[in-house]
């Protein structure tokens, strides 16, 4: 597809998503398209109110692994007070990020931005607020596109990170203007959802994911209760498309929406693996950073959801532990079998297990051995395109 017909579709669906606000003051949530329903909870988009105050309550008293976590997140580059953001109003990002023209600084200042909201929040320390405020202000006062092959999975890693960053600043009396959060909602629905929304049925599926992920996330800042309920039905369909369970029967679900059919065209899709096993992944055999990135989205939306009363976490407990358990087995040295991937994986899951093991293992229970290994000897985990200082956020978290 060319760059001109990219940005005639981009126009096209941005002015879609405008057409039910014209009635509305702008950044106001459009009307539920399911009828009345609970009101959100604020700040409800990764974290909310009682995970603050537990980490909180941890840092006051020198508890680990919170202390290194939180020393961690400040010593990173994106928690300095000397960022300075760089928005541009067209953001062209092609396969890789190349060209690179605005991908990285968007994901950047989106990362820096959920940084500084962390700090705020943790520390009352205002310069915090007015350095996320500061951020989040310069590029919803300027960026109109995203553009290239990668804008769909580009609006999703710094969609994921603007939303937490946004919910955490407005619901914490940070002073952040009502124009200001206006405007930046108009941003968040006219240049992120309409490449959100339709998904990205024929990539790799952590694609869909964190498509999803970031959905959900706007969703709840823009008080959507359309939004939302369209990211859980994607995240519904997406799982069971992207984790292999031997209930599925022989072959995989097909994913959803995208043609792939029959076994032929599902091992294909499945980077050429032909045996199906309890947790195998669609993308295993491209590698396991991919991988990582999938369940971590997959993870990252089930939390949110968890947030606001919906319990995505126990409709995937099964997927997502046997994925978890089976990728971290290799990633602590288990053995490779001759049948997985040619019997050479690319291993490395990244800072991709924290929440699971969280929920699964720390809240319900669930033994989740290899897992707790893996956290054991990784964490503190950091930052990683949509993935931020998840040990600080949600080790024990209640």
């Amino acid at each position: 597809m060319g760059r001109s017909r990219t940005r005639t579709l981009i126009a096209a669906a941005a002015l879609a998503a405008l057409l039910p606000l014209a009635s509305a003051p702008a950044g106001a949530a459009a009307p539920a398209a399911h009828g009345a329903r609970a009101a959100f909870q604020h700040p409800g988009v990764l974290v909310g109110d009682q995970q603050l105050a537990f980490v909180k309550g941890k840092l006051a008293a020198g508890a680990e692994p919170w202390t290194s976590a939180f020393a961690d997140l400040r010593s990173s580059k994106y928690a300095s007070l000397d960022w300075r953001p760089r928005p541009r109003a067209t953001v062209e990002c092609g396969s890789r990020s190349h060209p690179d023209n605005g991908c990285s600084d968007e994901r950047d200042d989106a990362l820096a931005a959920y940084a500084h909201a962390l700090q705020w929040v943790l520390t009352r320390d205002q310069r915090y607020a007015d350095k996320a405020i500061e951020i989040m202000d310069a590029w919803s006062a300027v960026i109109q596109e995203h553009t290239n092959s990668n804008a769909p999975l580009q609006t999703g890693w710094s969609g994921n990170n603007w939303s937490r960053a946004a919910e955490l600043i407005r619901h914490s009396g940070a002073g952040w203007p009502t124009a200001s959060i206006d405007r930046f909602a108009t941003m968040l629905r006219t240049v992120y959802v309409p490449l959100l929304s339709p998904g990205s049925p024929r990539k790799n599926g952590n694609w869909e994911l964190i498509q999803t992920d970031a959905l959900m996330g706007i969703a709840v800042f823009l008080d959507d209760r359309g939004l939302f309920d369209q990211a859980a039905d994607m995240w519904r369909k997406r799982l069971p498309a992207y984790v292999y369970l031997s209930s599925d029967g022989a072959l995989p679900v097909p994913p959803p929406k995208a043609g792939i059919q029959g076994k032929a065209a599902l091992v294909k899709y499945w980077s050429g693996q032909s045996t199906f096993v309890d947790g195998l992944s669609q993308e295993t055999c491209r590698d396991f950073g991919h991988t990582g990135w999938g369940l971590e989205a997959a993870a990252q939306t089930a939390e949110t959801a968890r947030l606001q009363g919906l319990d995505l976490w126990g409709e995937g407990r099964e997927r997502l532990v046997k994925a978890l358990e089976f990728h971290t087995a290799y990633d602590n040295g288990a053995k490779v079998p001759n049948w997985l991937c040619d019997g050479s994986p690319k291993t490395g899951l990244g800072p991709a297990v924290q929440l699971a093991y969280n929920e699964y293992h720390l809240r319900e229970g669930v033994a989740m051995p290899q897992t707790g290994q893996y956290v054991a000897t990784h964490s503190p985990f950091g930052a990683d395109y949509f993935i931020g200082w998840e040990t600080l956020t949600h080790t024990s978290a209640p």
